[in-house]
C-alpha cells in the first residue's frame, strides 16, 4: 500500500531527527528517553536505590533511562497491554494495570513495597478523531492517578505525558487535588508542533491517601 504525503513527511522527518538518531546511537529503543532524562535533569525524579513503576512502558525506553539511574539497588517494573522485550535489570509485566493479578505483580516485583516513582507514557489506539483521542488519553491519565493513590509512597512522585485540550484543566485540577505540588514541563525533546507536555506531582495529599483506604474498605 502506498504512503500518503504526510506519512512521508513524517517518516523523512523521523529519520532525520536529531533525537532519533541520538536514541540510536545511544541504545535507547525511542526517543521518548531523552523528555524523560531532560524532565529528570531539572527535577530529579530519581535516586539511587529507588522503586520505579513505569505505565505505558512500550518499546522501553523510560524503563532503559529509570534502570541505569536507580542502580543495582533500585527496581524498575515496566507494565504494558503490548509486548515489552526484555530490558537488562528491568521486571517487564504484559498486562492491564488494572487488573488485580497485574497489581499483585507489580507488588511482588518491588518486594512488596509502595513506589518512589510512577511515570505514565500512556496512549490510547488512535482514531485519528482529535477530540476522541483527546477523550481517551485524559481516561488513561486519570486511571494513573487513581493508581498512584495505592501504588505511590506518600512522599512519591508521579509523571505523566498529558495533551493541551478540553480535556486537560480537569487533568490539571485532579493532579492538584491529589498532588501536593503540581508542575508543567515542556522538554526541549517534546517536538514544538506537538499538543504534548508533562505534569509532575509531589507527594500525595491526605485525602487522597484515605479516600483510597475508603475505598479499599469497603
Amino acid at each position: 500500500m502506498a504512503r500518503s504525503k504526510s506519512s512521508k513527511a513524517w517518516l523523512r522527518r523521523h529519520v532525520s531527527d536529531a533525537y532519533v538518531q541520538k536514541a540510536k546511537a545511544q541504545g535507547y529503543r525511542s526517543r521518548a528517553a531523552f523528555k524523560l532524562e531532560q524532565i529528570d535533569a531539572k527535577d530529579r525524579l530519581f535516586r539511587p536505590g529507588a522503586l520505579v513503576v513505569d505505565l505505558g512502558a512500550a518499546p522501553g525506553g523510560w524503563s532503559q533511562l529509570a534502570v541505569g539511574r536507580v542502580g543495582p539497588k533500585g527496581a524498575v517494573v515496566a507494565v504494558d497491554l503490548l509486548e515489552t522485550a526484555p530490558i537488562s535489570g528491568v521486571r517487564v509485566i504484559r498486562g492491564d494495570f488494572r487488573d488485580p493479578g497485574v497489581r499483585a505483580a507489580i507488588h511482588e516485583a518491588l518486594g512488596g513495597k509502595l513506589a518512589d516513582v510512577v511515570m505514565s507514557d500512556m496512549l490510547p489506539n488512535v482514531s485519528g478523531i482529535p477530540s476522541v483521542d483527546q477523550a481517551n488519553a485524559a481516561a488513561l491519565t486519570e486511571l494513573a492517578i487513581e493508581y498512584c493513590k495505592d501504588g505511590l509512597k506518600p512522599d512519591g512522585i508521579f509523571v505523566v505525558k498529558v495533551f493541551q485540550g478540553e480535556a486537560y484543566p480537569d487533568l490539571l485540577a485532579r493532579m492538584k487535588g491529589t498532588f501536593r505540588t503540581v508542575t508543567t514541563r515542556k522538554p526541549d525533546a517534546s517536538r514544538g508542533e506537538s499538543r504534548e507536555m508533562y505534569l509532575l506531582g509531589r507527594g500525595l495529599r491526605p485525602a487522597a491517601v484515605m479516600d483510597s483506604m475508603v475505598q479499599d474498605s469497603d
